[in-house]
């Protein structure tokens, strides 16, 4: 921690918060409206990535937070640069990623006057961030930092924005660095895993779907254990294919672009679903087709880090307020049923899942997308991360890829055109 001996301009401070949180690498389009920081940046122990356009930067530091869990950070001008970052803002609202960005603003003595390329950012991206603020006072640039990490990591992860009046920038002050940020872990209770061990109990056709995000490696290993020790069938959500291997065989499909209708089909005939993460939104739920709502007609179990989405869309049967990492660590818990009904439904469920992928279907033209997803898959190493953006090609590739890595697939919920370039620079 750096003690206030001297003085330091705020941007300075602000870059040490940054340090402090353990941010490594940043992306930026340079502006006058945060000059500081930039002076601030240089001959310090964090990367910058210069960008050509704003919403670049800010898909950037989306895709890190994707990849690491931890926010992921950018810095953009004022006004139109913004603006031309909404893109990413939005993106990261919708896939529940961490991300902070910094923005310049106008000096505080105009502000409120309409002046050159100023804007009101709470009320712009207030809607679709977990947190809009400006700093006025210097001095509160550590706090309001700190205050920044949680609130992009907490709960339901999402974009925070921060407005930086330039001449704020550039006040000396003497002040501490906050305590790096930790996340917050809800964790189920006792009550609800054991509830959740009578439902299984009592269940024929179960179903596991895996969503969301604030998952680590570890615990989609503990996920996959709890399905192999009880044979559970697991589908993955929209654009979360790598929670769970492919080729594991409790592995139903991908709720996505163009399912497998066998497993609509499933999931419809399924008496106990449980949603582990995710919001089972437009896209996962067919344009929300697959339950009832508001109640749903089989047993749902709806594990969520964040209350404001438990009830929000479906009531469930057993609502779990907790983040996938302790979920997954509470499911050893879990005993398997003496007789498990549903063996030959896992079975059936996968072989299913493996007809519908294992050979693509001829398509009309010279370009047969599903054969260059089987090429890809059968050719690149199970390490190698697929960058993509959005359109109906990506159906095949939800259908014919195969993602047997954790965080091996870095592309938008949002179906956001332009993403995959910008992701991929990233990685």
């Amino acid at each position: 921690m750096h003690a206030p001996l001297t003085t330091r301009t705020a941007a300075e401070v602000l870059v040490d918060q940054l340090i402090a949180n353990g941010v490594e690498h940043v992306f930026c389009v340079p502006g006058e409206s945060y000059l500081g920081v930039l002076d601030a940046l240089y001959d310090r122990d964090i990367t910058v990535t210069v960008c050509r356009q704003e919403g670049g930067a800010a898909m950037m530091a989306d895709a890190i937070g994707k990849a690491t869990g931890k926010p992921g950070v950018c810095f953009v001008t004022r006004g139109p640069g913004a603006t031309n970052a909404a893109a990413g803002i939005h993106i990261a609202d919708q896939d529940s990623t961490p991300m902070i960005m910094f923005v310049g603003q106008v000096d505080r003595h105009v502000r409120g006057r309409g002046a050159f390329q100023e804007m009101d950012y709470p009320a712009v991206f207030g809607s679709m961030t977990r947190w809009t603020t400006e700093i006025d006072d210097a001095t509160r640039v550590p706090e309001l930092v700190s205050r920044a990490f949680h609130a992009a990591t907490g709960g339901r992860p999402g974009p925070v924005v921060v407005g930086l009046p330039a001449d704020m920038l550039r006040e000396r002050v003497s002040t501490d660095i906050a305590p790096p940020f930790e996340p917050i872990e809800a964790s189920p209770g006792k009550a609800e895993m054991a509830r959740l061990e009578d439902l299984l109990g009592k269940a024929e056709r179960p179903l596991m779907i895996l969503g969301g995000t604030r998952w680590t490696e570890d615990a989609c290993d503990a996920v996959t254990r709890f399905a192999e020790r009880l044979h559970l069938p697991v589908a993955t959500s929209y654009r979360r294919l790598p929670l769970f291997d492919p080729l594991h065989p409790c592995y139903a499909g991908d709720l996505g672009l163009g399912p497998n209708p066998k497993l609509i089909a499933r999931v419809k005939a399924a008496d106990l679903v449980i949603l582990c993460g995710g919001r089972l939104g437009d896209i996962p739920s067919q344009g929300y087709t697959l339950l009832d709502i508001p109640g749903p007609r089989c047993k749902l179990v709806h594990v969520h880090p964040a209350s404001e989405e438990l009830g929000r869309v479906y009531q469930p049967h057993l609502a779990i307020q907790s983040g996938p990492v302790r979920f997954a660590e509470a499911l050893e818990s879990i005993a398997a049923p003496g007789d498990i009904a549903w063996r030959e439904v896992t079975d059936a469920s996968h072989a299913e899942y493996l007809d519908w992928t294992e050979t693509a279907t001829d398509q009309p033209g010279g370009v047969n997308l599903g054969a260059v997803m089987v090429w890809m898959r059968d050719n690149l190493p199970v390490d190698t991360i697929l960058c993509n953006g959005a359109g109906n090609y990506a159906a095949w590739i939800h259908r014919f890829y195969r993602f047997r890595r954790f965080a091996t697939h870095i592309a938008p919920t949002s179906a956001s055109m332009g993403y995959g370039m910008p992701s991929a620079v990233a990685m």
